[in-house]
């Protein structure tokens, strides 16, 4: 029987080398700030050098403070890649000068849920006590995703520990430039999760919530996939336009037209397959607008209702979009009757990646489609406005450190 591995989530900092870091400091509040720098405090950690990181839509989550699992000085992130700079004892894949992704999802590979690819459901990387009492028990822990998923510093800083490196990092070919494969962190295979979780394959029908960057990413997987008909919903002009043009899907303004009528005209069967793009925070309605501002409901299921209204019967209903606490006036009724089978979770990235590098490194897929800003990692800060505000049509905004190389 293997041994449960002893999971830290908080490094050893040395005091002698600092580093930069994006820290969280209350309800938009996020600085740039000078710290001390993460070391190898377990045998199976690496240390690793950041050149390129984002902001995700799922950081905003913390931006905006909306659970109690942060505490000040917490640093953000969970998308980066960059080169190895030390290992512990342990660490067999790897050594020093190694170009890596590293997985948002922190995974300990041995456990039934690892084995069976089921990475985000890991037994034993989140010490997280508090989501055992809310969820019955703990998925995996996070980089950079509040104490809630473990605490772990993020990824949104010039160093990052990552425990249990041989599992959770990608060796990256040198010819593949940062832009290309960074997002294999999360949002590549989270769009592909999508599709996975509804069973997305060619010559189907697909509707997909929400035309931020993992919409997106899911769209153009669906595509890459064989689906003969997919329609993108948003309410921003720019990101419908590049659903549009870029992707090559149609799409509905949920601003302009009724999505529910809308959609069923359009496919009066109802779609194979509905994805959930776009998560709790989004309420549309009056109703849920009120309960969320009023602490009656955590999360606001406006766009599940209509995912649900839209699913053929026996359709599929995939929520890769984040939901965290209890939600009111559910459709649990058309949800049953309607046979529709639901699958949800934080992504399985481990258990993609190699495929979908594989993809990128031969020209099937490009990911870069969806950067649309980039910024010196010293103004994550203002990055964090922008793209919380969609400023300058923002879609997905790159940091770039000033990190060269192994040392």
């Amino acid at each position: 029987m293997t041994a449960k591995p002893i999971i830290t989530a908080q490094p050893l900092w040395d005091p002698v080398h600092t580093m930069k870091a994006v820290e969280w400091h209350g309800s938009e509040d996020v600085r740039v700030v000078i710290r001390e720098r993460p070391t190898v405090t377990q045998p199976g950690d690496a240390l690793v050098k950041i050149t390129s990181t984002t902001i995700c839509g799922s950081d905003l989550h913390m931006y905006h403070n909306e659970f109690n699992y942060m505490k000040k000085g917490d640093i953000l992130g969970h998308e980066c890649m960059g080169f190895v700079t030390a290992v512990g004892s342990d660490v067999k894949d790897l050594k020093v000068g190694d170009r890596v992704v590293v997985s948002a999802v922190i995974a300990e590979g041995n456990c039934d849920y690892c084995k069976k690819g089921q990475v985000s459901l890991c037994d034993y990387t989140n010490p997280s006590e508090d989501m055992k009492k809310l969820y019955g028990h703990k998925i995996a822990g996070i980089f950079g995703y509040s104490h809630l998923t473990g605490g772990f510093p993020g990824g949104q800083a010039e160093y990052i520990r990552v425990p249990l490196a041989d599992v959770n990092c990608l060796k990256i070919p040198d010819s593949l430039k940062d832009d290309s494969v960074l997002f294999l962190s999360d949002i590549v295979c989270t769009g592909w999760h999508a599709c996975e979780l509804g069973k997305v394959k060619e010559g189907q029908t697909v509707a997909i919530w929400g035309c931020g960057p993992v919409g997106l990413m899911a769209a153009a997987w669906a595509k890459f996939r064989g689906a003969k008909r997919i329609i993108s919903i948003d309410c921003i002009p720019h990101r419908l336009g590049i659903a549009r043009g870029i992707v090559g899907v149609e799409t509905v303004n949920f601003e302009e037209k009724d999505v529910i009528k809308t959609l069923l005209e359009l496919v009066p069967e109802g779609f194979d397959a509905c994805l959930d793009c776009v998560g709790f925070r989004y309420a549309k309605t009056v109703l849920h607008k009120i309960q969320r501002a009023v602490k009656l409901e955590g999360d606001a299921p406006d766009v599940l209702k209509e995912a649900i209204i839209c699913c053929k019967k026996g359709g599929h209903l995939s929520i890769i979009g984040d939901y965290f606490m209890t939600a009111n006036n559910f459709p649990i009724g058309a949800m049953m009757e309607k046979g529709l089978k639901v699958r949800g979770s934080q992504v399985f990235v481990q258990k993609y990646w190699k495929e979908l590098l594989g993809y990128i490194e031969k020209g099937a897929f490009d990911p870069t489609f969806v950067i649309t800003h980039y910024l010196p990692f010293s103004q994550a800060d203002v990055g964090y406005r922008m793209f919380d505000e969609k400023e300058d049509n923002c879609i997905k905004l790159v940091l770039k450190t000033d990190m060269k190389g192994a040392e």
